[in-house]
């Protein structure tokens, strides 16, 4: 089958940083699907382990953590799925990435694609999709409906993937008061567009911002970038027992005990965790995903693709790791077809 894996850690401007090549098909366990690929996503997850993770035994190694497909066999113990379904999910970091035309993933992490979208806008949601849900819902434990009504959710960083779904989540399914931030007259449009309350410019001091718009305190934070940077900020922006959700991985250690004095608590989410230690409640993701595809499918959500880089090969593969790198993405970059 047709992958493309890269053999060694290198700059995404070296030609070898990502390659072509024919690998064997995988043969599904007792509960894998095995999906042939119509179309990825690509993820900042992608680029940090090109970077940083060395392949293991000489064998390349596969990327890509969103596809979507059609479910080719089954393994033994399925039974969410059956041959000829359309899926789409992120997959498991323990495990070969999507970059292929076929792959194997684990049905409990699985979700079934939007009918109303096509291969590669469901390509661009899952990922997304399940780290914001879990972010805001399981981390910060805000209240599905509108029993958060008068609180406030400040989205560090809300044009990214995560925060483009993070934002509709946050609108449609809460009481929260959304304020997204943005530091570029793109970027600010595209997550008004999504459906934030307000925008703040985050190259400015948030805490002046924030009082621009007449909401020197939030009880919430999502800080889905540069957590370091803002750190002292959000720390000062939080309203006495508020909470800090965090996804990135800050380069400078977080000094906690700024946070003792308001009480706030302080909640990190990582998509990868129920399937990287098979949780007891890893099929949340198979139903999380599910929702989201109805809530799709009934017009509350809309994709997140923001670029479509053509078709699933190395050399727009590396373009798309280069874009992410350079941190000017706008929502969801996918790729197509073989």
């Amino acid at each position: 089958m047709k992958a493309v894996a890269y053999h060694q850690s290198l700059p995404i401007d070296n030609p070898q940083a990502l390659q072509d090549l024919q690998l064997e098909a995988p043969t599904p366990g007792p509960r894998d699907l095995l999906v042939e690929v119509k179309a990825i996503s690509v993820n900042p997850v992608d680029t940090k382990i090109r970077r940083n993770v060395a392949p293991e035994g000489g064998q390349p190694k596969v990327l890509g953590w969103d596809a979507a497909g059609v479910v080719k066999a089954v393994g033994s113990a399925v039974t969410l799925f059956k041959v000829g379904d359309e899926v789409s999910y992120a997959g498991a970091i323990n495990r070969a990435g999507a970059n292929s035309e076929l792959h194997m993933v684990d049905e409990r992490i699985v979700g079934r694609k939007p009918a109303s979208l096509p291969f590669a806008e469901a390509a661009a949601m899952p990922l997304t999709a399940i780290t914001a849900w879990e972010l805001l819902f399981d981390r910060l434990q805000v209240a599905d409906g509108s029993a958060d009504q008068g609180q406030s959710l400040l989205v560090i960083g809300a044009a990214g993937g995560v925060g483009s779904i993070l934002v509709q989540l946050a609108r449609q399914l809460t009481g929260l008061t959304v304020i997204g931030s943005a530091s570029r007259p793109e970027t600010e449009a595209w997550v008004r567009e999504l459906g934030a309350h307000h925008v703040i410019d985050h190259s400015k001091p948030l805490n002046e911002e924030l009082t621009r718009i007449g909401i020197p305190h939030v009880t919430h934070v999502a800080s889905l970038t540069q957590t370091d940077q803002h750190y002292d900020a959000i720390v000062e922006a939080l309203a006495p027992q508020g909470r800090l959700a965090l996804i990135d991985d800050p380069l400078q250690p977080l000094d906690v005990m700024k946070l003792k004095r308001k009480s706030i608590s302080l909640h990190w989410e990582l998509m990868f965790t129920r399937s990287l230690f098979e949780t007891a409640d890893m099929i949340e993701q198979h139903r999380l995903l599910n929702r989201v595809a109805d809530l799709v499918d009934a017009g509350t959500l809309k994709t997140t693709l923001g670029e479509h880089f053509g078709v699933i090969n190395a050399d727009n593969l590396r373009r798309a790791h280069a874009l992410l790198e350079s941190g000017k993405a706008k929502g969801k970059i996918v790729l197509e077809g073989f």
